[in-house]
C-alpha cells in the first residue's frame, strides 16, 4: 500500500528541512559567537560520535558480532589513516586485510 503523493510530499519536506539546517549554519555563525569551551566540546563530540559509529559498524553484523576479519581490517585502516597514508591505500589495505583473513578461514 503505497501512497505516492504522500511519499513525495514527505521527501520534499525533508529536503527543505535539510537545506534549511545546512544553510542556517554559516548564516548563524556570523551572528553568534560561541565561547571557546563550547567549540572544544562540539569538536570532541563530533569525534566521539564518529568513533561510536565506526565501532558499531566494525564490531557488529546485524544483531550479532562481526567476527575477527572485519575489525582487523578496520584496525589496519585506522592505523594507516592515523599515520596519514593516502585514502586509497587506507581503503585497499583495510579491504585486503579483511579479505585475506576470510580467505584463510578466519570469520
Amino acid at each position: 500500500m503505497t501512497n505516492t503523493p504522500l511519499v513525495l510530499v514527505g521527501i520534499l519536506i525533508l529536503a527543505v528541512g535539510t537545506f534549511s539546517l545546512r544553510f542556517a549554519g554559516p548564516v548563524m555563525r556570523s551572528r553568534f559567537e560561541l565561547p571557546e569551551r563550547a567549540q572544544q566540546v562540539l569538536a570532541a563530540a563530533a569525534i566521539v560520535l564518529l568513533t561510536a559509529l565506526v565501532a558499531t559498524s566494525a564490531l557488529t553484523d546485524g544483531h550479532g558480532p562481526a567476527g575477527v576479519a572485519r575489525p582487523a581490517g578496520v584496525l589496519v585502516g585506522g592505523v594507516l589513516a592515523w599515520r596519514k597514508a593516502p585514502f586509497v591505500l587506507v581503503v585497499v589495505a583495510a579491504a585486503a586485510t579483511a579479505a585475506g583473513l576470510r580467505l584463510l578461514g578466519v570469520p
